[in-house]
């Protein structure tokens, strides 16, 4: 679920999908389920050149199983808070009881 809350947290940023066929989007993120699919507005594609025919596609859904990397603006991501939720997942994940600040 740190997957799921990081990219909630960066709904209406611009991210880069790279996707398993190697095409790779640039867009606004809109939305984003538990299943990491993921909907972008105001898309472009890195190589217009391969995708013409998305030249004028402006919104999309992608299937979270077709992604390879997401590409993230490192300003947007709080690598402290990330940090300390990937411990806490681990310790729940071995039966070790989190205490909350």
């Amino acid at each position: 679920m740190i997957f799921f809350s990081v990219f909630k947290s960066l709904v209406n940023q611009e991210i880069t999908v790279e996707l398993k066929n190697d095409l790779s989007i640039r867009g606004t993120l809109k939305s984003v389920d538990t299943y990491l699919n993921l909907k972008l507005d105001n898309i472009t594609t890195l190589d217009d050149g391969n995708y013409p025919h998305l030249n004028s596609v402006r919104n999309i859904f992608i299937r979270g199983s077709v992604i390879r990397y997401v590409h993230l603006p490192a300003s947007a991501i709080d690598t402290t808070l990330l940090e300390d939720a990937t411990r806490r997942e681990a310790l729940l994940q071995a039966g070790t009881p989190v205490s909350g600040h």
